[in-house]
């Protein structure tokens, strides 16, 4: 082993740890992820330090050129990672020394691997939630073009996953449209929280040195540097929040999964999947199984485990930093996967898939899915006070199904033995697209206000940053 590789512990310990202690506590395995990070960390402290003239500016040229090449080296897949360094900051400190000798060891004046790893990780969450914007925001356009495609495609809208009320196609479309625009917005908010620089907090009190914690925050994309060098290396609140609104969007997508899964059925058809993103069966040749949409349908256990996972993790730490914290990036670093997975899969279904006209239409003419209109028809046309419609409007429900018929195919004949007044007009508004068109309230199922959404929903993501 080169010198380069002993431990950092020097003359402390006589005895290396062993192979137990050795594999429990080495993080290189997963939070070589960071090394991009690590390395702007690096060339942006070894900037300030010199500018402050804590070190030479040759000894910086050399620390910032030398870390250019260990990237290039990551990249390129040539770096060899050294277990026995434990984790990313010390395998490219060492490399360093390689390169370019003594100035190396002065690149972590100033600076404990507490605030190094702390910049590093709030670094890789925040590209994180610019990530998931982005694919949260192409998911909005292949929804939005769903939306305009139906906006007047009269289907079945359900309660209890029965028969409620006729909506369109395109106001189904667009309620995903809306929560997947909360969904940004929490990426955005846990980002503007978590956009303030740890580095310069040091172990956990700051430094005697002259730095300029101004400097190295501005440089990496920090708004300010953090206030408090305890709660600095100590916080990880910025990860629980992006786990947090993963967690949520993961919800979303889910919940978006389970009506695919169903809409695709033989029983409902109201979709059809691409083959793409679909699957075959090793034994019945008929079926076409829906497994993207069931595998997204699944991220949300491993997105919410591991937001519980790491609120575990963090609940009984006192202040600063514990090793323990080191479980907080494998957990990340997989729901974040997930997500990315999720969204992208979910992106390629949406504008993949087609939906059955007719028997979307089919759907939301059967279950009396007009008795609200009735109700309403006899509230507005009779002046009968609701609770009274309510009733007639159940006792013609329940005629029509003595008669095995739906409330259009009921004769007028048979609407006055239920309450004489009834006159012909109420056919008017027993179809369920005129039901979809009278549904004019802000953010209605009527196609003119659906319309409109659309078109705000897309100036709002012609204009988003």
């Amino acid at each position: 082993m080169s010198n380069s590789q002993n431990t950092m512990w020097g003359g402390r310990f006589a005895a290396g740890p062993d192979a137990i202690m050795q594999a429990i506590n080495a993080s290189i395995s997963f939070d070589q992820r960071l090394a991009a990070q690590d390395i702007a960390g690096s060339q942006a402290h070894a900037a300030m330090l010199a500018a402050q003239g804590i070190i030479t500016d040759n000894d910086a040229a050399a620390i910032g050129q030398g870390l250019l090449t260990v990237l290039s080296e990551i990249e390129g897949g040539t770096f060899e990672f050294v277990t026995e360094l434990e984790d990313i900051h010390m395998n490219v400190e060492a490399r360093l020394r390689d390169l370019i000798g003594a100035p190396a060891g002065r690149l972590h004046t100033g600076r404990s691997r507490n605030d190094q790893v702390a910049v590093d990780f709030r670094m890789w969450v925040r590209d994180q939630c610019d990530a998931a914007i982005a694919g949260l925001r192409s998911l909005q356009l292949g929804l939005l073009d769903q939306a305009e495609e139906g906006a007047d495609w009269v289907m079945p809208g359900f309660t209890h996953l029965q028969v409620a009320q006729p909506v369109t196609w395109g106001h189904h479309m667009m309620a995903y449209v809306e929560m997947l625009g909360r969904d940004v917005s929490r990426f955005q908010d846990a980002r503007a929280r978590m956009n303030e620089s740890p580095l310069g907090a040091a172990a956990l009190a700051g430094t005697s040195f002259p730095i300029d914690r101004d400097a190295t925050a501005k440089a990496l994309g920090f708004d300010r540097p953090s206030a408090n060098s305890l709660d600095a290396v100590a916080d990880r609140d910025f990860a629980l929040e992006f786990l947090s609104a993963a967690s949520i969007c993961a919800m979303h997508l889910s919940r978006f999964a389970e009506e695919l899964v169903i809409w695709s059925s033989a029983q409902f058809r109201f979709v059809n999947l691409s083959d793409r993103f679909s699957t075959g069966s090793s034994i019945m040749p008929q079926k076409k199984n829906p497994d993207a949409a069931e595998l997204i349908r699944a991220k949300i256990g491993r997105i919410l485990g591991a937001t519980v996972g790491l609120f575990t993790v963090m609940k009984g730490l006192p202040l600063t930093y514990s090793k323990d914290m080191q479980e907080d990036k494998e957990q990340v670093f997989d729901a974040a996967d997930a997500l990315m997975l999720a969204l992208a899969a979910m992106d390629g279904m949406v504008r993949d898939m087609s939906a059955n006209q007719d028997a979307l239409r089919s759907a939301a003419a059967s279950g009396f899915s007009t008795a609200t209109d009735l109700a309403d028809w006899l509230v507005r046309v009779l002046d009968m006070p609701f609770r009274d419609a309510h009733h007639v409007t159940g006792a013609l429900v329940a005629l029509a199904e003595t008669k095995g018929c739906d409330l259009p195919d009921l004769t007028l004949a048979d609407m006055q033995g239920v309450h004489a007044d009834i006159t012909d007009a109420v056919f008017g508004v027993l179809s369920v697209e005129n039901s979809v068109a009278s549904r004019t309230s802000y953010g209605g199922t009527a196609p003119v206000r659906v319309g409109e959404q659309i078109a705000a929903w897309r100036e709002r993501l012609a204009t988003s940053g």
